[in-house]
């Protein structure tokens, strides 16, 4: 350290570099404003009731039954389907599907998805652009048994408006089954 020290050209960039770091750090993780927050807030509890409904569960219990709503489904060939195929059109067409798209219409939200516990699309309000989201923050993180909402305001993936994901498990006895998953349209 002594020598580093000793070295003014060296210690200034590594304090301006670590500076820098800090301020990017803390621009990142900046509230969401007031009236988002408590949105992102009224969505949670929403999520988290609409996950219990009966129709919900039901519906993943069934997917997880199954190992997945399409066995062998990937993202890779879901992205290959039109909206119109008769795949999507099916798991558009059930009765957790119906209710999802009823519980958009508020237009608070901008998609609604129902995922079974290993990710996969189970039901949803239209063709979700991904498959498979374990990989996802909003998966990841409402399996571990609490709703969620991310820190942040960027444009969904699906939709391209701005949004705050946020997410919910869906439970069976107190057991996380899967996850239903949301998009709060932040314009």
């Amino acid at each position: 350290m002594t020598r580093v020290l000793n070295r003014p050209h060296i210690l200034l960039p590594a304090l301006l570099l670590a500076a820098a770091s800090l301020l990017l750090a803390g621009q990142a993780r900046a509230e969401l404003p007031a009236n988002i927050a408590a949105k992102v807030e009224t969505y949670k509890k929403k999520l988290v009731e609409w996950a219990a409904n009966p129709t919900i569960v039901s519906a993943v219990k069934e997917a997880n039954a199954k190992g997945g709503p399409i066995p062998g489904m990937t993202n890779g060939k879901w992205d290959g389907l039109a909206e119109t195929d008769p795949v999507v059109t099916a798991i558009l067409a059930t009765p957790a599907s119906k209710l999802v798209k009823q519980w958009e219409a508020d237009k608070g939200i901008n998609k609604l998805f129902v995922r079974d516990e290993k990710g996969n699309m189970v039901a949803g309000s239209e063709k979700s652009l991904i498959y498979n989201a374990a990989a996802r923050p909003p998966f990841k993180e409402a399996l571990k048994g609490k709703a969620w909402a991310a820190d942040e305001i960027k444009p969904d993936p699906t939709t391209q408006v701005k949004s705050v994901h946020a997410s919910a498990p869906v439970l069976d006895g107190g057991k996380v089954i899967g996850v239903l998953h949301t998009a709060i349209t932040a314009e």
